[in-house]
């Protein structure tokens, strides 16, 4: 899924058109066969969120499934596409609870999953969950550190504010390679502390100028607080695809409408100022999804293909 200096290519579920009839509720028709597809074509990984309350003002309810169950019923219908969460929320869940589930999607998988994590945005959540929505940074960083050290020992002892852990273990551990966490937007930190504390880097469609600034900080940073280690760069991006191959970009919603054409230019641009991962959402294009998974597997994977081997 990540090499360097590669562009690689996910898809996030809902795999599905559906912003401009249904706004937030997606059907979900047909999506364990277009994950079997996508793994089949040769995609780098399907990306699933983490979206726990249904809140009209947000407007997206995700694939509207618990990511671990949908996960893990990614699992059993793929066999080499790596199944990545955008994001788990760590604050609403107990490190513990999140340990053993990702523990088990690794390993019913064969090693597959990659981490994004976040602190969390929708402030309407937290009271249900009984989290202060100002505590989500300090919080986040507990549970990081909490799901680590559990996955890393046997009958490990943790104290923090969150719980203590003595005497007892938390099984299973994933697989020997362990698995990558990667911190989304800011999650309520510093650059510094995502450079030094994450495995990687999940952030949101800019403008590849933009874009640019960031990732040559990035590359500084985690050569500072990680020297020798690479640290992918991911991003999402909202894709319309047009049935003009050479339709010229116009600005969507964290995204473009485009040709096929113009979005490999895109795509060359994302990879030559560092971009490892691309993950493409078509909650807002007017062409059926497994059209455009079609059009894409085609003519643009080829191009930035999924590495296989060492």
């Amino acid at each position: 899924m990540f090499r360097a200096r590669r562009l690689t290519l996910g898809l996030i579920f809902p795999i599905e058109a559906y912003g401009h009839e249904h706004w937030d509720m997606p059907t979900m028709v047909g999506q364990r066969e277009i994950a079997a597809r996508a793994d089949e074509l040769g995609f780098a990984a399907l990306w699933v969120r983490d979206v726990p309350l249904r809140d009209l003002n947000f407007g997206d309810v995700g694939q509207i499934y618990d990511p671990w169950v949908w996960l893990a019923t990614l699992a059993a219908g793929t066999s080499r596409i790596a199944l990545a969460t955008g994001s788990i929320i760590l604050p609403l869940r107990h490190p513990l609870h999140t340990a053993k589930a990702a523990a088990s999607i690794d390993r019913l998988s064969g090693g597959r999953l990659v981490m994004g994590i976040g602190s969390g945005d929708r402030p309407i959540e937290f009271p249900a969950f009984g989290v202060a929505f100002e505590d989500r940074g300090e919080i986040f960083r507990q549970s990081l550190a909490f799901i680590r050290q559990a996955w890393a020992e046997e009958y490990p002892t943790i104290a923090c504010d969150l719980g203590t852990l003595r005497g007892a273990d938390v099984i299973p551990k994933p697989h020997d390679a362990g698995i990558a966490m990667l911190v989304t937007g800011n999650s309520q930190q510093s650059m510094d502390w995502i450079a030094e504390h994450s495995d990687g880097w999940l952030t949101y469609a800019r403008h590849p100028a933009q874009q640019r600034v960031l990732t040559e900080q990035w590359q500084a940073l985690t050569e500072e607080k990680a020297p020798g280690t690479f640290k992918p760069f991911a991003q999402a991006l909202q894709v319309d695809l047009a049935e003009d191959a050479e339709e010229a970009p116009t600005r969507i919603h964290n995204g473009y409408r485009l040709g096929r054409k113009r979005l490999i230019e895109l795509f060359e641009a994302l990879q030559s100022i560092g971009i490892h991962h691309c993950f493409i959402n078509v909650k807002f294009a007017r062409r059926p999804a497994p059209e455009i998974v079609e059009e894409l597997a085609a003519d643009v994977l080829p191009l930035f293909p999924t590495p296989t081997g060492d």
